[in-house]
């Protein structure tokens, strides 16, 4: 019997960012939704879904300004470069060519066991099977935040006291819109130098992004909350 082993990012943490602010893990409502009939996922239609955005890899940077700090998460690159997202006729000058932007959620790293094969002739080798589930917030709507223009710093910005610094998270929330789901599967094949059979499936939780909330990890205070009036900003007092 294959067995499992499951490895997590620190997105992980999201479900103990405090009572005040605990949501379900962007893989736990992911896989509770694909398992709903197509009736009932149209009813999940407008329903809004709280998640933890995953800082592990493109987190926060900090501006110290005396006793505040700046809190930045650029969002220029955050394109989802997936055929639904494709805009190949658009305009660059007033649209993207990629419509999705995207807030990466959890990663699951997914040990299932390993096999004997020889892709070398004489040598057979112990191939690994991995399989990872990158899990990330799909929307559309990035620039009801803020406004459309050529800024590799564009992205949600916090002005916070530089004590509140020290633990930040961000929690977004997210209507649901359709196709509520999608999901793309990548598959590398063992060889000889790379021993590992790995298998990549992204999935994406879809809709229309309503606010971005900062907090502090620790207790789960909400330190200031960005919503589309806001411009991108927002202020602890």
């Amino acid at each position: 019997m294959i067995s499992l082993r499951y490895i997590f990012t620190a997105a992980t943490v999201a479900a103990f960012f405090g009572s005040l602010h605990a949501a379900e893990p962007a893989d736990r409502q992911f896989e509770a939704m694909a398992r709903l009939s197509e009736p009932e996922l149209q009813a999940n239609i407008g329903r809004v879904v709280e998640v933890a955005v995953d800082l592990t890899n493109a987190g926060l940077s900090f501006e110290p300004d005396g006793d505040r700090v700046e809190a930045r998460y650029r969002m220029a690159f955050n394109q989802i470069a997936e055929g639904w997202s494709w805009q190949p006729n658009v305009n660059p000058a007033v649209d993207d060519y990629y419509r999705y932007k995207f807030l990466p959620l959890q990663s699951v790293q997914v040990e299932r066991g390993a096999y004997a094969f020889e892709d070398k002739i004489g040598e057979t080798q112990n191939m690994k099977v991995s399989w990872r589930y990158d899990y990330f917030l799909a929307f559309a709507n990035l620039y009801d935040f803020y406004p459309r223009k050529v800024d590799d710093d564009a992205g949600f910005v916090a002005d916070l006291p530089a004590s509140a610094s020290e633990h930040v998270g961000l929690m977004a929330t997210l209507s649901l819109e359709a196709p509520l789901l999608s999901e793309s599967t990548t598959f590398w094949k063992a060889t000889y130098s790379r021993p590992t059979d790995f298998t990549l499936k992204k999935r994406y939780l879809i809709g229309r992004l309503t606010s971005l909330s900062f907090i502090d990890t620790q207790s789960g205070k909400l330190l200031c909350r960005i919503k589309p009036e806001d411009n991108g900003r927002c202020v602890m007092r």
